[in-house]
């Protein structure tokens, strides 16, 4: 029998592009965007992406990893102020076993030179997963992702 556990953790990442505000927000909320940059292992294969962007809306992003492993994340959006912020709560499962769920902020401001973003995940991993700063990596991944995607290149950068 698996021992029941929770562990919790706080991620902050803060980023700055080049480009300007709009452009990052609808980077999040178009499905099309978010498509390109939302990943953080490009030899993984894509099996379901769905974005339903508004208040009480879903995103659900599932894909398979080299070894077969599926890799499912399903959220529910809060709170969406356009150009200033996204509130949103997932869950991220592997396979059929659910290791985490999270509660993610992600705000916006215009700067002189583009835009600044910070993001904060507030996350408790389930059951013993031994996340070893994976999350963490992943998320940065996604955000360099994000980075070449508005800074000017429009294809998928991985």
């Amino acid at each position: 029998m698996i021992e029941k556990s929770t562990e919790h953790t706080t991620l902050t990442i803060e980023r700055h592009f080049k480009a300007p505000l709009p452009r990052v927000f609808g980077a999040w909320a178009v499905a099309e965007n978010k498509r390109q940059w939302f990943a953080c292992h490009g030899d993984w294969t894509p099996l379901d992406f769905q974005l339903d962007f508004r208040p009480g809306g879903s995103e659900s992003n599932r894909v398979a990893s080299t070894d077969g492993v599926v890799h499912a994340y399903q959220a529910r959006y809060i709170d969406i102020v356009p150009n200033e912020r996204i509130i949103y709560a997932f869950d991220m499962m592997l396979d059929d076993k659910r290791i985490s769920v999270s509660l993610a902020t992600v705000t916006f401001a215009p700067e002189p030179a583009g835009t600044a973003m910070i993001f904060t995940e507030q996350v408790v991993f389930l059951d013993g997963y031994g996340d070893n700063g994976s999350r963490l990596m992943g998320t940065e991944i996604g955000f360099d992702n994000l980075r070449l995607y508005v800074d000017g290149n429009e294809t998928r950068p991985n």
